[in-house]
C-alpha cells in the first residue's frame, strides 16, 4: 500500500500539498507539525515513486466538537470520544485511483484499534457523498453551524459509527 506513517521531514511537503489542494482552506505550517507531534500514529502521507502526492491527518477528538479550521489542539484531550479525520487529500492526479478509500480503510482499521466506537469529520469541497460510500451519514449538531460554515459553504459534520 502506498500509505506510510508521516514523519517530520514530510511536514514541508505536506505543507506544499495543503496549499495546492486547498486553496479555500489554507492551514499554517504549524498546524501538521502540532498533529504529527502529538499524535503521529493518524499522520500518513500518500507516496507514488518518489513523490508525496497526498496526506491525511487524524487524532483522537471530542465528540461533535470539530476543531476550527487552522487552530492548534494543545493536545489530545482526555474526553476524546471520537476519531476525527481532519484532513484526507490528494492531488488531483492522485485521485480516482482507490487511494482515499484506502486511507479510509487505513484510518478506520486504527480508530477500531484504538477503542474508538465511531470516526467523525468534516466533509468539505463536495465530498460528502465520497464518505458517504465509507459509511458516513450526516450529523446534525444544533449550535454547530457558524463553525461548519467557516469551512465553507459545503460544509457538513458526518459520524461513521464502527461497531
Amino acid at each position: 500500500m502506498p500509505w506510510r506513517p508521516m514523519t517530520p521531514h514530510d511536514l514541508d511537503d505536506v505543507k506544499v500539498l495543503a496549499d495546492r489542494i486547498h486553496l479555500d482552506h489554507p492551514e499554517d505550517r504549524d498546524v501538521f507539525v502540532e498533529r504529527q507531534a502529538i499524535y503521529p500514529d493518524g499522520c500518513h502521507v500518500l507516496v507514488e515513486g518518489d513523490a508525496l502526492i497526498g496526506y491525511a491527518l487524524t487524532h483522537p477528538w471530542r465528540f461533535d466538537e470539530p476543531p476550527a479550521l487552522n487552530s492548534r489542539l494543545g493536545g489530545i484531550p482526555r474526553d476524546a470520544a471520537t476519531y476525527y479525520v481532519h484532513d484526507v487529500a490528494l492531488l488531483p492526479e492522485a485521485r480516482g485511483k482507490g487511494y482515499a478509500a484506502q486511507a479510509g480503510a487505513l484510518l478506520a482499521a486504527h480508530a477500531r484499534s484504538a477503542g474508538f466506537a465511531n470516526m467523525s469529520l468534516v466533509a468539505v469541497n463536495k465530498s460528502q457523498a465520497f464518505w458517504e460510500k465509507l459509511g458516513f451519514k450526516v450529523r446534525t449538531v444544533p449550535g454547530l453551524q457558524a463553525k461548519l460554515f467557516s469551512y465553507g459553504a459545503d460544509a457538513v459534520m458526518m459520524v461513521r459509527e464502527l461497531a
